[in-house]
Order: C-alpha cells, then sequence, then structure tokens
C-alpha cells in the first residue's frame, strides 16, 4: 500500500473542516481537489471523472454536517462528512452511478480513518486498521463470497497477511465452542496452513500475476447442531466451497474448502486443494461440490463449449444495469450453461437462474422476469425428484412478483397484501421440508401480525419453531414468540453498554418501571419519541428507559447519541434489526417497539406507544 491515498487523508481532514452554519463555501475546497482524494484501500471501484468532466462538478455544504461533490448531472460522486459534531470530517465517502460503495472512517478523532467500509454494490467488507498504517489489520465484517476473493487476491500477490485476516485464529477457535477433539484439529489444521501457505502461493498455477477472482460457488450452508462431537454451541459452515478464476481469459476453478460462521465473519480453516480431488469435507458429509459460473471440473478445466458462455455472461452488464433485452439473455446463457454442465450440477445453475430473474424483477423492473421463473418453476415441477428445487424457484417468483406490485406508482397495498397471504397460505400448505416453506411461514407470521391477528401469528412463529428448529428463522421466530407471550412474564435483557463496556441486566431495575425501547436513527418515529420519554424519566423517579439500538452501523448510532444523548442507558450489538441479538432475543420486526416493565420485572405491555405511557405509569407509581 503507497503513502499517497494516507496523506491525502491527512490533509482531506484539514482542508475540509466544516464551517458549521456560516455557508463559508468560498473558503472551502474545489471540486478538483475533492476529487483527488482517493481511498485508503486499493480494490475499490468507485466513480472518477476525467478531463473535461471535472470541471463540470460541484462542491457544496449540505446541511450542517458535510460537503458533497456532484457531476454535471448532479448525481453525487463523494460525500465527506462530520458526524460528531467537532467540524471535522470523520467520514469519506465514495460512489458509483449513484449509489455509496466505500466509506472510510476516523472513529477515534485523530483525523486519520482507522476503519473501512465496502457498501450496497460493491459488498459488506469492514475493515479495522489499528495502527493506521493504511494496512487492514482485521475484518470486524466478511461475507463468504468475499473471503474467496480475498484468498485469491493473497495468492496472487503472496501475501501472507492478508491470507491470515481470513483463516480462523486461535482465539475465534476457542469461542467456537467445538468438541475438545474437533478443536485439536483445527487447530493443527490453521497452524500447517498459516505455515504453508507461502509455499503454496509460490508453487500453484492456478491463480497468477493478473488473475482475478470471479466467482463463489457453494450448496447451502448447514448448521451442526451444538452437542455434535462434544461441542456447546452451534455452527455455521460451509463445506466443498469453490471460487472461480480467470486467468488471461480463461476460467479455472479453486477448490477453497470448508469455511466457518464466527459472528458476522466467514473463515477458512485450512489451505486450498490444488489437485483435481478437491478437499474433503470437515464438518459434515456433502455432496459433490458447486460449481461458480463454468464450473464442470474435466482435466481441471470446464469444457469449450462452457467457457464460451461464461465469456458472453461476462460480457454483459450487473443486473442493475442491463437492459430487458440482455436480462433475457443472462438468463438464456445460465440455462444454456447448466444444460451444459454435468447433470448434477445443474441444480446450481437454475438457482442461479432463479436468483438473477428475481433480482432483476425487484431491482431492474424487468416484469418478464416474473413470467420466466413461473416457466422455469413448471418445467422442474414434472420431474418429482426435484420438488426442492422447484420451490425454491416459486419462492423466488412470489417475492418478485410482490415486490413488483409494491414498486407501482400508488399501489393498492390492502389488496396486495391480502393476495399475499392467500399466496403464502397455499405455498405452505404443501407441507414441504424446505427453507422456502420456513420463510413463507415468517413472511405469514409477520403479515398476520402487523394485521392485527396475533393469534395467526403466533401460530405461525410456533410453525417454524417446531417445524424447522435448524433453519436460521428460528431464533427470530422463537423471538417474536416470546415477545407476543410475555405479558406478565420477565424477559432477558442482558449486554454491554454503548457507551462505557459495563454490563448492564434488567434484572438489576427491579423495584423501578422500566420502557425498554428498541430503535434507530433511520426512524423518525423513535427519535421523535424521545423528548417524551426524557420529560417523563424526569417526572417519575421510580421510572427509567433503556435504549436498544438496532442500527446497521454503531457510527451512525453514536453520533445521534453524542448531538441527542437522552441519558438514559444504551445497548447495542452488531446485526441491525435483522440479526442483532437483541432483535432476535425478541423478534423485533419493527421499530420503534416499546415494551413496558413493571417493579416485578414482568412485562405489563410489550407494544406500548408514547401517548400512552404516562396513563400506564401513574397506575404503576403511586
Amino acid at each position: 500500500m503507497t503513502i499517497t491515498p494516507r496523506k491525502s487523508h491527512v490533509l482531506a481532514s484539514l482542508a475540509l473542516t466544516l464551517a458549521v452554519g456560516q455557508g463559508a463555501l468560498a473558503a472551502g475546497p474545489s471540486a478538483r481537489d475533492a476529487l483527488s482524494l482517493k481511498p485508503v484501500q486499493q480494490d475499490v471501484d468507485y466513480e472518477m471523472p476525467e478531463g473535461a468532466e471535472i470541471d463540470n462538478c460541484t462542491i457544496k455544504a449540505e446541511g450542517k454536517d458535510g460537503w458533497v461533490v456532484r457531476n454535471g448531472a448532479g448525481q453525487v460522486l463523494r460525500m465527506f462528512t462530520d458526524t460528531d459534531g467537532n467540524n471535522v470530517v470523520d467520514r469519506w465517502s465514495y460512489f458509483k452511478d449513484g449509489v455509496e460503495v466505500y466509506r472510510d472512517l476516523d472513529t477515534n478523532e485523530n483525523k486519520k480513518p482507522d476503519q473501512c467500509r465496502w457498501l450496497n454494490t460493491a459488498g459488506s467488507r469492514w475493515g479495522v486498521d489499528r495502527d493506521e498504517d493504511g494496512n487492514i489489520d482485521y475484518w470486524k465484517q466478511i461475507s463468504p463470497e468475499e473471503v474467496t476473493a480475498e484468498l485469491v487476491r493473497a495468492i496472487r500477490d503472496r501475501d501472507r497477511s492478508r491470507f491470515e485476516r481470513i483463516l480462523l485464529t486461535p482465539q475465534e477457535l476457542t469461542n467456537l465452542g467445538t468438541g475438545s477433539e474437533q478443536a485439536q484439529q483445527l487447530k493443527k489444521k490453521i497452524e500447517v496452513a498459516a505455515a504453508g501457505f507461502a509455499k503454496l502461493a509460490a508453487s500453484q498455477s492456478v491463480v497468477g500475476k493478473d488473475s482475478k477472482w470471479i466467482s463463489f460457488g457453494g450448496m447451502q450452508p448447514g448448521i451442526v447442531p451444538a452437542g455434535t462431537a462434544d461441542s456447546t454451541a452451534d455452527i455455521t459452515a460451509y463445506e466443498n466451497v469453490m471460487a472461480m478464476v480467470e486467468t488471461d481469459g480463461k476460467p479455472q476453478p479453486l477448490s477453497v474448502g470448508t469455511m466457518v460462521q464466527v459472528g458476522n465473519n466467514w473463515r477458512l480453516i485450512d489451505l486450498p486443494i490444488l489437485s483435481e480431488t478437491g478437499s474433503e469435507p470437515f464438518f459434515f458429509a456433502a455432496p459433490r461440490p458447486a460449481q461458480p459460473e463454468g464450473a464442470q471440473i474435466a482435466n481441471g478445466a470446464p469444457s469449450e463449449e462452457m467457457q464460451e458462455l461464461i465469456r458472453k455472461l461476462q460480457d454483459l452488464p450487473d443486473i442493475a444495469s442491463s437492459t430487458p433485452q440482455q436480462q433475457g439473455e443472462r438468463a438464456d446463457l445460465l440455462e444454456q450453461l447448466a444444460e451444459a454442465d454435468d447433470a448434477s450440477n445443474r441444480g446450481t445453475w437454475y438457482r442461479q437462474i432463479a436468483d438473477s430473474l428475481s433480482a432483476a424483477v425487484q431491482t431492474a423492473g424487468y416484469e418478464e422476469g416474473i413470467q420466466k421463473l413461473r416457466d422455469l418453476q413448471e418445467k422442474l415441477a414434472k420431474d418429482p425428484e426435484l420438488d426442492e428445487l422447484a420451490a425454491y424457484v416459486e419462492w423466488r417468483a412470489m417475492t418478485a412478483e410482490h415486490g413488483h406490485k409494491l414498486a407501482q406508482p400508488n399501489p393498492p397495498f390492502a389488496k396486495i397484501q391480502e393476495d399475499w397471504v392467500k399466496d403464502l397460505t397455499q405455498f405452505v400448505s404443501r407441507d414441504k421440508q424446505s427453507s422456502e416453506t420456513a420463510e413463507a411461514m415468517m413472511e405469514l407470521a409477520i403479515s398476520h401480525e402487523f394485521g392485527g391477528d396475533e393469534d395467526e401469528a403466533l401460530k405461525w412463529y410456533d410453525a417454524v419453531v417446531t417445524k424447522f428448529p435448524e433453519s436460521p428463522l428460528e431464533p427470530k421466530a422463537a423471538g417474536a414468540k416470546r415477545r407476543l407471550e410475555s405479558p406478565g412474564k420477565t424477559i432477558p435483557l442482558k449486554g454491554k453498554l454503548l457507551n462505557g463496556g459495563q454490563v448492564f441486566d434488567l434484572a438489576r431495575l427491579r423495584g423501578k418501571v422500566v420502557l425498554i425501547q428498541y430503535w434507530a436513527t433511520w426512524s423518525d418515529l423513535s427519535k421523535a419519541d424521545m423528548p417524551l420519554l426524557k420529560e417523563l424519566r424526569s417526572k417519575y423517579k421510580d421510572f427509567e428507559v433503556v435504549g436498544v439500538g438496532l442500527d446497521n452501523d454503531p457510527q451512525d448510532t453514536m453520533a445521534f447519541l453524542k448531538q441527542n444523548d437522552p441519558r438514559w442507558p444504551q445497548l447495542y450489538e452488531a446485526g441491525g434489526i435483522e440479526n442483532s441479538r437483541y432483535a432476535v432475543e425478541m423478534g423485533i420486526q419493527i421499530v420503534p417497539t416499546m415494551i413496558l416493565v413493571d417493579q416485578q420485572g414482568k412485562v405489563v405491555n410489550r407494544n406500548i406507544r408514547a401517548d400512552e405511557l404516562e396513563s400506564e405509569l401513574q397506575k404503576l407509581i403511586k
């Protein structure tokens, strides 16, 4: 990593000091200066105008907290933001096609970036640079797809440090909860992998200096339940993961092997396997490895026919940018690849067709994709052995059509919701043991809960819990069931405070009435409730409020609290409203959600509104 981006960012912190409230644009930076700033990390695909295009760009202080650079068409190119109100930029955002794809962050207020995030269409990586030298020290978040891409880059550059950042660490192994025998096996694997990486990178021929990662392939991840091989926790893993690598226009598969989930991260447990036999599964037996984009392995490479189809596929723009004709071409090419590949791999291709068509309908308005999905579903349904695959396609057709209806101007929401519930009910009535059935049941539960029919909601949450105990949706369904059944019962709420790290335990507030507010900065209603909650907290001395932040980015939560701190305890764990431990424990589906607990720690009201609160307090506090 060169030093130039680092110097640029130090200068940016000084040059882009904000004149809050003064409108001092004349004294501010020029658009050309702002565009000269570069991301700290090199592998960022962002928009950079050239030549005369730069002269048409503008920079303007928008709002009180940031500078925004736009091109001549008004599309955002850069955004430099002061998130903590000290008049110094601490977030540098880079855009492509008007969408933020990357940001550098200064979280310790020393005018140097110490974190970086890839966002939206650029992925989900979140890196931490503890010593602020421009190199990522560890991943705070990284997906399995991105791990395989990092692996290819590490082999290409012979970068052992990059490889070790995606390898399971001894501490992570301790926290994983495997039994002692498996733990010893994993310990040996990661030690051998770390020691053997340099030799493998130098001796292998799959990844060259100009190679690039193309795609990820793997069957769905599986959960090894607690108690298996003396494990103390559920373990989520991928087996037989493949990556497709392109060198000089020729795609070739790389056998990555087993990956395991650790919090918001995925980790390798071994070196990639360069033999044609691939890797052996570690956690559970698996079928033949799923193959990504062009993955038939015959003598170590896809057939010529498949390579040509892959090249045509790669020539197409991404889904969001494709024309209707190109969306159809993509689906046709994928179907041809399915027919050209070995029969045992066709399911992988059909799933990719379904995923790409569903995305095209919902992100690019490709209405014809709905019928293509229905046609594919009908084709697969003719073979009883492909029931599960047909359900996979049907579910994506349903969600695509539902999303398309909602995206139309002035949609008839009540009718759309009525039709959606009917479709979901029909889908689950077939009683298939597929992950799509679990998703449909969860959607039914949420729809009935928001529609006011809590008995039906409880029925479907319970169905997810009892019929799909190993589904990733089960914990959230169990939490929602716990919330709906909580009146008259105590509930769990324990964790580290956001502002200090001390451990909070709801049980320690016995003797006080407590309001738990699940909130997020993106929810205006959540923020609008806070002044009244603050007023009531001051008025009633035996009343306490506890905030549970459900932002995806903790920086958003901390920035808001720094300027609007209501002075009550705040809890936060990563994952947002979908996956935060706190949201999962109580099955929180929407914010604000507020739960009122009495002096004995029992729930009085599991969904109280702010305007109902004082009358309840008057009953409880004498």
